[in-house]
């Protein structure tokens, strides 16, 4: 027994040298975890072995008990200096270059955009739906999204999810919010082949619950950026919108609606709330992981963190607090349709527009061209993950440029890339 306590004892000893040498610290929680030398062969073998606590996957969510007896706020104050906010739609570059067509996102120069981070009371900016550049909308589903004060927005794309109905809705919020799904004419296809499309009396079509807006006139060449516009442009879409949840095409709603905005808006007095990354706090690391899972073409990924390196974006620290990370969750988007909020997704769509289409990349940098101006609620991941159930997409993604692995290989023209937005990747400002 003695030699059994002295081999437990050197053990014990062996691994506070190795959580020392790894951490800087004998005690480890999931927050200081993230201090690690996470490339050390000694991390990982601690890892390995469990002795680096992993973060909780699910927890609960303390929302309110009863959605009938929930107070929906009468007064919407917003303290940002921002009073009005108008959309450039006619493109000065297309209209006196012939030679140049219309693009979805404009052609924003440099200063534009530098100027577009400086609040002012009144701003004038691009955001997306230029005049004759696609992302066209019939006239019947127009009429039906400008009447959505209260929201739930979801999106397909290139036929990669089957729309997956919410759970736990109560009555109140079935009366109280749209639930509309984007979808291009691949997805409208494949959801009616499975039988889950109907229409009513009006030509309006449905997939239970879901109205589905069909997007026309595609504005990008990627099924992945034209997910970013009914996600990042909700305030377009949904002119009358007041409040909007979305998820995206491959996520089942578990929990009310009107419970999800009390719990992470009016609770708290928030305008806009995201989760935390899992993993990642800097979106040098977001960018890594995108590489290495082949989310987007790895020498484009490259250039864009190198623009936003050079332009001043630090990797999370401490130092940024009370900013809690610069890499969310974007698969769940709670927000109040305010001026200012509004401005930011005008923005963040600007940046995937001008960049790759990884929006979590661009999140953060975002955040800090704003410089504090820009208050958000950046909830726990384990509650992001009890928001919902995650279904399998129908299909992997299929686009070739995610497999790009050198600048070289961009000029294959089998590879079709992109043309119709990356701008600012092709050239130094």
């Amino acid at each position: 027994m003695f030699a059994v306590g002295v081999a437990w004892a050197l053990f014990v000893l062996v691994i506070w040298g190795m959580l020392l040498v790894a951490c800087g610290s004998v005690s480890i929680t999931v927050e200081s975890a993230g201090q690690c030398k996470k490339k050390s062969q000694t991390f990982q073998f601690l890892d390995a072995w469990g002795f680096i606590p992993k973060p909780i996957h699910r927890c609960s969510i303390p929302v309110a008990r009863n959605p009938q007896f929930v107070q929906i706020p009468s007064f919407r104050h917003d303290s940002s200096i921002l009073r009005k906010l108008t959309y450039i739609t006619n493109d000065r570059v297309a209209e006196a270059d012939q030679s140049k067509r219309p693009l979805f996102g404009g052609y924003q120069t440099w200063k534009e955009r530098d100027e577009s981070f400086k609040i002012k009371p009144a701003m004038q900016v691009h955001c997306g739906f230029m005049n004759n550049s696609g992302g066209d909308i019939h006239p019947r589903d127009k009429t039906y999204l400008k009447r959505c004060e209260f929201v739930v927005a979801s999106g397909i794309f290139d036929g990669y999810d089957m729309p997956h109905q919410p759970s736990n809705l109560s009555d109140a919020s079935r009366s109280l919010f749209c639930f509309a799904m984007v979808v291009d004419e691949i997805s409208l296809d494949s959801i009616k082949a499975e039988g889950l499309l109907t229409e009513d009396d009006k030509g309006g079509r449905w997939s239970g619950i879901w109205r589905l807006v069909l997007l026309k006139n595609l504005p990008y060449d990627e099924p992945r950026r034209n997910g970013k516009v009914p996600k990042l442009l909700t305030h377009r879409i949904f002119p009358a919108a007041k409040y909007s949840i979305w998820i995206d095409g491959k996520m089942e709603l578990v929990v009310d609606p009107i419970l999800i905005l009390e719990r992470y808006l009016w609770r708290g007095g928030h305008k806009f709330a995201i989760a935390r990354h899992k993993h990642h706090k800097s979106i040098y690391e977001e960018a890594d992981a995108n590489k290495r899972r082949k989310r987007y073409a790895r020498p484009l990924i490259d250039k864009h963190m190198e623009i936003y390196k050079r332009e001043g974006m630090q990797p999370w620290s401490k130092a940024k607090l009370p900013v809690l990370s610069d890499v969310p969750e974007g698969a769940v988007i709670i927000r109040e349709h305010t001026p200012l909020t509004n401005l930011f997704c005008c923005l963040w769509f600007n940046e995937v527009n001008r960049f790759t289409p990884r929006d979590q990349l661009s999140f953060g940098y975002v955040v800090h061209r704003l410089n504090g101006s820009f208050p958000l609620f950046m909830f726990p991941n384990c509650e992001y993950n009890a928001l919902f159930v995650l279904h399998k997409h129908t299909r992997e993604h299929s686009s070739k440029v995610e497999w790009v692995k050198t600048l070289d290989e961009l000029k294959d023209e089998s590879i079709a890339f992109e043309t119709r937005a990356g701008l600012g990747l092709l050239g130094d400002r």
